[in-house]
């Protein structure tokens, strides 16, 4: 099949519901090629793939559902719809339509080409029919930061805004404290960045006590907070707090590595699907 992504222009009136619909967007597909006869067992395939890799991303099971097309586009012979609720309620964020031969069919009948597959299995040559997905990368954005930014009110009657993104999509995935800006810790702090800065985004921050920096990062959404204190320099263990829960807990310094890949690794995430 083929996968891609680029720009997609819309003859829109009226641009409206912020990045929801506008003339230029980014879009991304699939064209996915199956023997004829096989439409529906893939479509299938595809509409139970497509809803795991929303629902992986961790902004709730409850927020998706399908909406199938009762009216089929004349190309379709099955056609749904997988909706988000947005702020404005439940829309579409990415189409999965069975477009049977229409495509390719069409290609060779007016470029005088023949696009037949000849298939080994079956022995035999075929158009290809066609599972198409297609989403909106624009809606994909709208979607994450509307359920991601957050105003709590703590147990302490303080709040913070916090930006609950998929950890995957965070641009910080760690910030490093030292806890003082004396004593060897802004050393230490400054070696774990170096260290883990090649597998994963990290930054180093030392201004203002160690509550207003969770504070700064759960704003940007960073999901994970290091905190080097005098301990660290006896045992070499650190201080790792978690963005939604603000759980914290000590582990080793050669830990991070292992701990970390297993949060905010893609390809971790994508062995889940």
């Amino acid at each position: 099949g083929i996968a891609q992504i680029g720009k997609a222009f819309r003859n829109e009136i009226v641009a409206r519901q912020f990045i929801f619909r506008m003339r230029e967007f980014e879009q991304m597909e699939m064209q996915f090629f199956i023997p004829p006869g096989t439409q529906k067992e893939w479509y299938e395939h595809w509409k139970e793939k497509r809803l795991k890799w929303h629902q992986s991303l961790g902004l709730g099971n409850e927020q998706y559902r399908f909406h199938d097309h009762e009216k089929l586009a004349h190309y379709a012979d099955a056609a749904t719809d997988i909706e988000f609720n947005f702020p404005f309620g439940f829309k579409e964020l990415e189409g999965i339509h069975s477009r049977t031969d229409f495509d390719l069919g069409n290609h060779e009948k007016f470029a005088g080409k023949k696009l037949q597959y000849f298939d080994p299995e079956r022995n035999e040559n075929y158009v290809p029919y066609v599972v198409e997905t297609s989403i909106g990368l624009d809606r994909m954005f709208l979607a994450v930061f509307s359920k991601s930014l957050t105003e709590e009110t703590l147990k302490d009657g303080s709040s913070r805004t916090v930006l609950k993104l998929p950890p995957v999509l965070a641009p910080n995935q760690l910030a490093v404290f030292p806890l003082v800006k004396k004593d060897g810790l802004p050393e230490m702090a400054r070696k774990i960045v170096d260290d883990l800065k090649w597998d994963f985004t990290v930054v180093y921050d030392e201004k203002d006590a160690v509550g207003r920096r969770y504070r700064r990062q759960d704003a940007l959404g960073t999901p994970f907070c290091v905190t080097v204190d005098h301990q660290s320099i006896e045992d070499l263990t650190v201080t790792i707090r978690e963005r939604d829960h603000m759980t914290q807990e000590r582990i080793p310094i050669a830990a991070l590595g292992k701990m970390l890949n297993e949060q905010l690794s893609m390809s971790e995430l994508l062995k889940k699907l």
